[in-house]
């Protein structure tokens, strides 16, 4: 009898304790916190303005326009303020405009505070988009505005700072893969303001103790070239990894747009909670962060999987890799190299650009580390890197990746 009492205490204190600890949802102390809780923003107001013949909306999804004024006969002033401050300098704009008679104007791109970054693409239709002539933009001294020329008719012009990938766009894109075997689609949850937060399993049969990769896109909105670089890889996977093998042993979970909010809201780089959602893999203050957090350790931890990579597709001035530097330790330590040097002799490239770190701040590359001991990466992408070669360096990528993980 009490051997018997013995068996059950012990089964008993094996089964209410739970996942082991790196399945266990939980908060990170980093040496550089940041403090996530929700501050407020100033959403712009929806207009469309009617100036001396001259029409301009901000009335869609991913529109960011202040104010529009006339400064003399061929010259308009568009005011551009982001949602808050302080904030990082990418001032987002993106507005329809036309006139109801053929004419040539000047456009004077008017950012409160920042420096212009993003040159103007322009379209006609709001998906098919080629960048203005750089003949056709002047900088001041300081950079504080752009001076652009354009060509108007009675034919709407889209201007975005980039390529419009708004909240219904992201959608079709992941939605294309609905009928794919391999591909399983969800929405995890709602943003602050009930947009989805879409979701992708990619996986050959069963998902059960699979090492497993996770793929995070577009916390910050106007980060639209470090997205394209994640389409383009998670296509690769999907299309070579149900016959090379690799999504027999291998599951991958994918979150293409965790700030749906801020890419609808036209926003520089905050979500509606007035914060960086890169800098909240700690406390988890802001909903969208707290949900997708919980959906991977809660996916993980069913089917006793073993997260090994994190990939956050980004972008800024330069293509460049951050990632974990030798003080890290992580499970696969050999992998950063080898498919790095793999992609760059793919590419023919001189160098590579990795920028090794230590973990610091509370971004999703330091959270994969803490939460799973995985390798994170922050896979960044210029802003005008030609998108050929995006896709290019996409496709390279996740095909290197493979290779590593399928020979290991």
């Amino acid at each position: 009898m009490r051997y018997f009492k013995l068996l059950v205490l012990v089964f008993c204190i094996s089964a209410c304790s739970g996942p082991k600890k790196g399945w266990v949802h939980t908060n990170h102390e980093y040496l550089k916190p940041v403090d996530t809780k929700t501050k407020p923003i100033e959403y712009q107001i929806v207009k469309t303005y009617n100036i001396d013949s001259v029409g301009v909306t901000n009335n869609f999804p991913s529109a960011r326009i202040n104010d529009f004024t006339k400064l003399n006969d061929s010259t308009f002033r568009a005011t551009i303020n982001p949602e808050n401050t302080p904030i990082n300098p990418s001032p987002w704009y993106a507005f329809k405009i036309w006139s109801k008679t053929k004419r040539t104007i000047n456009l004077e791109l008017h950012y409160a505070e920042h420096k212009h970054r993003y040159n103007p693409k322009i379209s006609m239709d709001g998906e098919n988009w080629t960048s203005l002539d750089t003949s056709l933009i002047e900088l001041d001294n300081n950079d504080t505005h752009a001076m652009i020329s354009l060509n108007l008719s009675s034919d709407t012009l889209w201007v975005a700072a980039q390529e419009i990938q708004d909240t219904k766009r992201v959608g079709a894109w992941v939605n294309s893969f609905g009928r794919n075997e391999a591909v399983s689609i969800d929405v995890i949850g709602k943003s602050a303001l009930g947009r989805p937060l879409y979701f992708m399993n990619i996986s050959k049969g069963n998902d059960k103790k699979k090492p497993t990769i996770v793929i995070l896109s577009r916390q910050h909105p106007p980060e639209v070239t470090g997205y394209f670089a994640m389409q383009s890889f998670v296509e690769r996977i999907i299309n070579d990894g149900a016959t090379n093998g690799f999504l027999e042993k291998y599951r991958v979970l994918v979150y293409p747009l965790l700030n749906p909010d801020g890419v609808d809201l036209g926003h520089y780089r905050h979500s509606t909670g007035g914060v960086d959602l890169n800098r909240d893999w700690s406390e988890y203050n802001q909903p969208e962060i707290e949900q997708v957090t919980r959906h991977i350790v809660n996916e993980v931890t069913i089917n006793k999987n073993n997260v090994v990579l994190g990939l956050d597709f980004h972008s800024t001035y330069h293509d460049v890799y951050y990632t974990p530097d030798e003080s890290v330790k992580r499970k696969i330590p050999d992998f950063t190299q080898k498919w790095l040097e793999s992609i760059r002799l793919e590419l023919n490239l001189d160098d590579i650009n990795e920028q090794p770190g230590a973990v610091m701040r509370p971004t999703s590359s330091g959270w994969f580390n803490k939460q799973f001991g995985a390798t994170g990466i922050t896979y960044e992408i210029g802003d005008d890197t030609p998108r050929d070669f995006i896709k290019q360096k996409g496709d390279v990528s996740a095909k290197a990746m493979m290779d590593y993980f399928l020979n290991d």
